[in-house]
């Protein structure tokens, strides 16, 4: 999921550059989405293994 928001990222940097501004916009807003849904499955998948190995 991080590789998906890394490449919606260079798409928004390079659509703005190019000046296709709507394009951009609309990249960089995915991959703004991308980044926190894959912030909130890391904060739980850290926190379901920390609770894994502190009950043994």
């Amino acid at each position: 999921m991080l590789y998906w928001t890394i490449v919606f990222l260079v798409i928004a940097l390079i659509a703005g550059i190019l000046g296709f501004t709507g394009i951009a916009v609309a990249a960089a807003g995915i991959a703004k989405l991308l980044f926190f849904i894959f912030l909130v499955l890391f904060v739980i998948s850290l926190i379901s293994h920390l609770s894994r190995h502190s009950r043994v």
